[in-house]
């Protein structure tokens, strides 16, 4: 067998992995297949610099997504989800510049091109073309209070709206916090989502349930991580996922970390003991549960 001594011989998957045309595309996920993987879910990145301002926009921007999913699968012959939304750092910039230009006006035609995209992004869910929403949430970084509530009452429609239609969703939040759980808690209580449904990206390495509240955490598997997740793994309430966040971008080879991470993490993990349940978990049974069958 050509995977003979490796430590873990199943299925690898990478919650949030980002491809672009302009950046390695193929030979990114080349390299992690070439490291062991199996399948990616692959997270919409937006234009930041223009994101979409209209609904066709929006429509045709997530269709870029889901075609690089179809070359992937058939050029590559990874497995591949597709996960569809508007970043929050993209809207809340969108959002300063619209307001400072038309005050109220542009408020309202910020809110409406949120709602816009996620309309088109949960249009393609239930056209069977994307298997979750995401990443939606709020700016990791300081913002105004109005933007700050404005981003947790869209946040919290969303939340309404997955629970309603039966989609999970991948939250981009602030980082290190442990208070972040539990105001994500609380808001899918007020929302009537299953909080297992809410999938934290780039979720911190301590992965138990005292400290996730019922959320499944997407860990960062940075080499800092591994201590942290093989102590508090056997602790966690359902499980977690091993994450990336590759943004494939030339001018940051490697960023966040590289396309070979979680095929290396998931052996180091193995070989140092953890539970292979958990591991079979993380890259089989709660990526179905959450997102489908591939």
């Amino acid at each position: 067998m050509a995977n003979e001594g490796l430590a873990w011989q199943g299925p690898i998957l990478d919650n949030h992995f980002h491809l672009n045309r302009n950046g390695r595309f193929l030979d990114a996920a080349k390299d992690f297949k070439n490291a062991g993987g199996t399948s990616v879910v692959l997270v919409h990145c937006p234009d930041f610099s223009a994101p979409p301002t209209t609904r066709l926009g929006h429509r045709e921007s997530y269709q870029n997504t889901i075609d690089m999913a179809d070359s992937v699968r058939k050029e590559v012959g990874l497995g591949v989800r597709v996960v569809l939304g508007p970043h929050p750092a993209a809207f809340a910039h969108q959002f300063i510049k619209w307001v400072d230009e038309d005050g109220d006006l542009g408020r309202e035609k910020a809110m409406q091109n949120y709602r816009d995209s996620i309309d088109e992004a949960a249009a393609f869910y239930h056209e069977g073309k994307a298997h979750a929403i995401g990443e939606v949430g709020r700016p990791h970084w300081e913002v105004s209070n109005e933007i700050w509530n404005l981003s947790n009452e869209l946040l919290l429609e969303t939340m309404k709206l997955a629970a309603n239609d039966g989609f999970a969703l991948q939250l981009h939040v602030e980082g290190e916090l442990e208070s972040t759980y539990h105001d994500m808690a609380a808001m899918a209580s007020k929302a009537g989502l299953a909080k297992d449904r809410l999938v934290r990206h780039y979720s911190p390495p301590n992965v138990s349930s005292n400290i996730t509240q019922g959320l499944t955490p997407s860990v960062l598997i940075g080499k800092g991580a591994l201590d942290t997740l093989i102590e508090t793994a056997n602790s966690c309430s359902h499980g977690f996922l091993l994450e990336t966040d590759y943004m494939d971008d030339l001018r940051r080879p490697g960023a966040v970390l590289g396309p070979k991470t979680v095929p290396k993490r998931t052996q180091q993990l193995v070989s140092a003991g953890i539970d292979e349940e958990l591991m079979w978990k993380a890259h089989v049974d709660l990526p179905n549960r959450l997102y489908g069958e591939e």
